[in-house]
């Protein structure tokens, strides 16, 4: 896109000199260069709708705590804009802790409170934060992998 932009721009500064074969220059490196512009505008756009597409279709699956063996576990979750990463311990049956390893977000770091709903009501699918839903939704499916991933292994 950059050499478009200075082609654009050489072919206009040397107009004198191009003559006749400017104008054909020029134009032909305006319309790859809005060719390059348009093709970015969509690949952006493809990109959200595919980011809001992964985000929707997460379904959180109630796993039984009781039944995971003490240790700590990781899990991951990621939708391309946000990214989370924790650390689950379970002892006795229960999450004691859970620590956010990373979380890549938009504007949703206030979702990563909800670890403290996880733990006090034993659950995963807790009530989202309000204003950071999407993010809310990843940490808790990172939450249930950690804890699906050390099922599947017991």
């Amino acid at each position: 896109m950059l050499v478009c932009i200075l082609l654009t721009a050489i072919s206009y500064w040397c107009r004198k000199s191009l003559k006749k074969n400017w104008l054909i220059i020029h134009r032909l490196a305006a319309l790859i260069l809005c060719l390059l512009l348009l093709s970015h505008v969509g690949m952006y756009f493809y990109s959200v709708i595919s980011y809001q597409r992964n985000v929707s279709s997460i379904e959180i699956t109630e796993i039984d705590v009781g039944k995971t063996p003490d240790g700590t576990y990781i899990g991951e979750c990621d939708v391309k804009y946000i990214y989370a990463k924790v650390n689950v311990t379970v002892s006795n049956g229960k999450i004691t802790s859970i620590n956010l390893l990373e979380h890549r977000n938009e504007k949703g770091a206030a979702a990563e409170s909800i670890v403290n709903d996880v733990i006090e009501n034993q659950k995963i699918d807790v009530d989202t934060i309000s204003g950071a839903t999407n993010s809310s939704k990843v940490i808790k499916k990172a939450i249930e992998n950690a804890l699906a991933d050390c099922q599947k292994t017991t």
